[in-house]
Formats: C-alpha cells, structure tokens, sequence
C-alpha cells in the first residue's frame, strides 16, 4: 500500500562559498517541487547576499539569532520567535551582521529557482 505520507531525513546540502548552511528539506532540487520549497538556514556572523528581486514570496522564521533585511531601502531586524512575509518581486538583500549565527526556516512560493531569485552583481 503507498504511504500518503513522506518523511525527509535526507534533505538535500546546497552547495555555498560564503559559509551559510542551506538544507533545502523540500523543493526543486530535493523532490523536483516548482510549488514550494521548505529550507533550514544558518547564516555564520558577517554573512551578506547581494540585493535580489525574486519572483517568488519568502517566508522566513527565526529560530535562533537575528537577521537584517533591508525591503525597498527600509532596514528591519527579526529575532529569534519571529517571522515575515516578503512578497514577490520585492528588492530585498538578507545578511547577519550581528555576532551570533542566524538560524531560520525559509519557505517559497513557488519553490526557490536560481533562475528566478535574479540576484544583483555585488
């Protein structure tokens, strides 16, 4: 009989170069899902994305630490037991400035794609 369930233990490790840990649970390169992707996050003290402009809303909850967003040129500051909504086609830039690692869960809709994340030249 097949399950109607599925339980992730493997999730898959995205290769990164600037020290943040991306295990991405479920989404186009875990099980090919366009519709979602569910990805835990640390991001180490001094991390810092480019600015981007993603076709896609994110959800992030703060597990642990803090993150700095700066939305359409407004700084805000999320700690840990709080979340946000970013809603597609926003610019934003995501970093950790602070001296502790930032755990969090990431949620896209749909899932995140390299191809529609379009990322600025640093």
């Amino acid at each position: 009989m097949k399950k109607s369930y599925h339980i992730q233990d493997a999730p898959f490790v995205v290769p990164t170069d600037d020290g943040k840990r991306i295990e991405e649970h479920w989404g186009r390169a875990t099980d090919g899902n366009t519709d979602i992707s569910i990805a835990h996050m640390i991001a180490p003290p001094g991390w810092s994305e480019p600015f981007q402009t993603p076709e896609f809303d994110e959800y992030t909850y703060i597990i642990k630490g803090k993150k700095q967003f700066i939305i359409d040129g407004e700084t805000v500051i999320l700690k840990a037991g709080q979340s946000i909504k970013i809603n597609k086609n926003t610019r934003i830039q995501y970093s950790n400035p602070f001296d502790q690692d930032c755990e969090y869960i990431a949620v896209c809709t749909p899932a995140f794609s390299p191809d529609t994340v379009h990322r600025e030249e640093a």
